[in-house]
């Protein structure tokens, strides 16, 4: 199948990878977007993955203060270079993050921070609520690990689901970023404040 400069530019819109990845992503996928686009994610995870041990010592501090002034949020993103952190790129990813913060008001940024408490708390919801239903035992041990499983992908950041783009996790968009931006990248802090919320 024939690529054409078209569908090329197409895929760049959709991915924001470089023009030759997206050409590449193309051919070897016979032309097919889809395919194409999980190619290039695929690719992201790659270069994440190579990227995810080097120092990122470099980096912005972004903010988010939601009409009203009520409700606001500072982020801590490293990178690795003053050059990145200096990338329009990188400082609207930034601006995204703290916005989502404000959002969706996660817990920690992965499944690992979560506080213990907070996770044995929950649990024993689950087991109390399971109890009630009148389930046999086998169930309400398979109930209740789903149960902690979504709860911690709906409070850990990185596996949140984006709010611009539901399609995409945080997890997602910074793989992106780092195969876009070619070095490391790491959300390393957040505060979130709430007016008369402690």
């Amino acid at each position: 199948m024939t690529i054409t400069t078209k569908m090329v530019k197409d895929l760049r819109d959709k991915t924001q990878a470089g023009m030759m990845d997206c050409k590449k992503a193309l051919e070897n996928t016979n032309g097919d977007m889809e395919k194409a686009i999980d190619l290039l994610r695929q690719k992201g995870l790659a270069v994440a993955a190579k990227r995810a041990n080097r120092a990122t010592s470099e980096g912005v501090v972004a903010t988010y203060i939601h009409a009203g002034g009520k409700l606001g949020v500072m982020v801590e993103l490293g990178c690795e270079t003053d050059f990145v952190a200096k990338n329009d790129d990188f400082r609207e990813f930034a601006k995204d993050i703290a916005m989502h913060i404000a959002a969706t008001n996660p817990i920690s940024i992965n499944r690992d921070e979560v506080p213990a408490d907070v996770v044995t708390r929950e649990k024993d919801i689950f087991i109390q609520q399971a109890l009630e239903s009148g389930k046999p035992e086998a169930i309400i041990e398979k109930m209740v690990t789903g149960k902690i499983e979504k709860f911690l992908a709906e409070v850990a950041l990185l596996e949140q689901k984006f709010v611009k783009n539901p399609d995409l996790s945080i997890q997602d968009l910074l793989n992106e970023l780092i195969g876009k931006m070619g070095e490391n990248i790491s959300i390393k802090r957040f505060a979130r404040f709430q007016v008369g919320v402690e």
